[in-house]
């Protein structure tokens, strides 16, 4: 009731005050309990929904909670891992080390001596959950069919995706596997150190992982470290991204900390992301493009992303698109942001609101975290910069080419790359087009399937040969361009010639064999 009064309050509101009403959600959230706590926590990451008041609002919820009794902690790892406390650890402090809303997590020691901490549920946690969620999902279905305009918004599905994240952050389990694929694909990194889990000692409720300790980001004495730190948190992310494909999903503050040997440590892997090849390959076109201020590759990349749709009028979103870019050149360097680029392009293709699917809206919202434990180790990173230096290296070995202030050669560098690594897959999948056709052919022509077969073949060799020479002519391109190498006939590029000499060779025998086989 005192929402509604708040609301009304808002609406009729002709001061220039900021409106009460986020800040009167946000009270009644944390007053609600630990359910209500995470999803005003899991709305305030969306941006992609809410206006920027209510975003600065609800990032203000707080997950600590009241720690429940130690001794009852004592039982409930017992009962979720099978044995007596005595058998497995030498000490357990029944103090909390940490209480949040959904676990609290204690200081422990093992038989053999390490030092470990034990994260266990709160009693009841996963059933309170289930039971708010329900009847918060009749809620969203109620107020879709009495407000059609929210079903612009994926209201019904919005409360879904929230109760699926919220159930996988009461299974513990769930996140050991995530921290043992995280520890494993960094063990031995310089720069970031992933504590593991103890085998044998992890289940739905209960969880005991490597003890770590360091220093927060905000401390101000890390600053002469600031630059190599937030380097390392770069490449960290970039690595996820585009070699792990899995991404921690939640990078705020709270979660990492600077150990005393200078190492990043992330912690609380009950959040996590994917994203498959091809949305990996989009999104490192989506970086190139920002690197390079090319507004037609962004929008390439965006549309390849999913950020926009196919169907969208693609020049209007490119001339939208420049005048992000435009804007933010005018910006000072330590506030151009990613995650604002993608969001930005996203509202282009939906008419300035826009419900980003959930894959998408778990990446945007981990940039946009990122962006902001960045700044707080570095308030002046250059963006453009850490993104260059950092993905400078991945990009040559993902590309196969290096990087030069030439932005449309990069891009043109970076397409055929692309267009080499699909070629494979995409010949592979038009042969078994081309087979199944064939297939469904036997009944009709059986006599012929052996030359079929032979034709297939043929035009399979033909499409590689095809692609190897078109290969040639752009490398030819690229060294005539460069003047890379030795010369001849006066100012001729010796490997240039080479290329296009190999090419038109190449060009003459498909031309040769297309016409001895009376193929068009």
């Amino acid at each position: 009731m005192r929402l509604a009064v708040t609301a009304m309050e808002d609406r009729f509101r002709r001061d220039a005050t900021a409106p009460a009403l986020p800040v009167a959600l946000r009270r009644a959230l944390e007053g609600l309990g630990p359910t209500f706590v995470k999803l005003g926590q899991a709305l305030g990451q969306r941006r992609d929904l809410l206006p920027a008041a209510w975003i600065v609002e609800l990032s203000r919820l707080q997950d600590a909670a009241a720690p429940f009794p130690g001794e009852e902690a004592r039982r409930l790892v017992e009962r979720a891992l099978g044995r007596p406390i005595d058998d497995m650890f030498a000490r357990f402090e029944v103090q909390p080390l940490a209480a949040a809303s959904v676990a609290q997590v204690h200081r422990a020691q093992l038989r053999d001596g390490r030092d470990v901490v034990v994260k266990v549920l709160r009693p009841h946690v996963r059933a309170q959950i289930d039971q708010d969620m329900r009847v918060l999902l009749s809620l969203a279905g109620l107020a879709t069919t009495l407000v059609p305009r929210l079903r612009e918004r994926r209201t019904v599905e919005l409360v879904h995706e929230l109760w699926r994240n919220l159930r996988k952050e009461t299974d513990l389990k769930e996140e050991a596997r995530n921290i043992r694929r995280f520890a494993r694909a960094f063990a031995g990194s310089p720069t970031v150190f992933i504590p593991d889990v103890v085998d044998g000692l992890s289940s739905a409720d209960a969880l005991v992982q490597a003890m770590s300790q360091g220093r927060r980001l905000e401390d101000p004495d890390l600053k002469p470290q600031a630059d190599r730190l937030a380097r390392g948190f770069v490449d960290f992310y970039m690595a996820q991204f585009f070699g792990v494909g899995l991404f921690h999903a939640d990078p705020h503050p709270g979660n990492i900390f600077v150990m005393e040997d200078g190492r990043l440590c992330f912690h609380d892997f009950g959040a996590v992301g994917w994203l498959d090849r091809r949305s990996r390959q989009a999104l490192m076109s989506f970086v190139q493009g920002f690197i390079h201020q090319d507004p037609e590759w962004l929008t390439q990349a965006a549309i390849d992303l999913g950020l926009i749709a196919a169907s969208a009028d693609r020049a209007a979103v490119a001339q939208g698109v420049e005048a992000i870019l435009a804007d933010l050149t005018g910006a000072p360097l330590e506030e151009w942001s990613i995650a604002a680029v993608m969001l930005a392009v996203a509202r282009l293709g939906g008419g300035g609101a826009v419900a980003l699917p959930p894959h998408l809206a778990a990446l945007v919202r981990t940039v946009f975290t990122a962006e902001g434990s960045l700044r707080l180790l570095d308030p002046t990173l250059d963006v453009v910069q850490a993104l260059t230096a950092s993905g400078e290296e991945l990009f040559v070995g993902k590309a196969g080419a290096a990087l030069t202030d030439d932005s449309g050669l990069v891009r043109l560098k970076w397409e055929v790359a692309a267009a080499a690594r699909a070629a494979p897959s995409l010949a592979a999948k038009a042969l078994h087009r081309v087979q199944d056709q064939a297939g469904l052919a036997v009944p009709i022509r059986l006599p012929e399937v052996p030359d079929a077969v032979r034709r297939m073949s043929l035009g399979a060799d033909r499409i590689a040969l095809a692609l190897v020479t078109l290969g040639l002519y752009v490398a030819a391109s690229l060294l005539m361009q460069h003047s890379i190498g030795p010369r001849i006939l006066g100012d001729l590029p010796l490997l240039a010639a080479l290329g296009y000499g190999l090419a038109l060779w190449f060009t003459l025998k498909l031309v040769r064999g297309i016409g001895r086989s009376g193929g068009p």
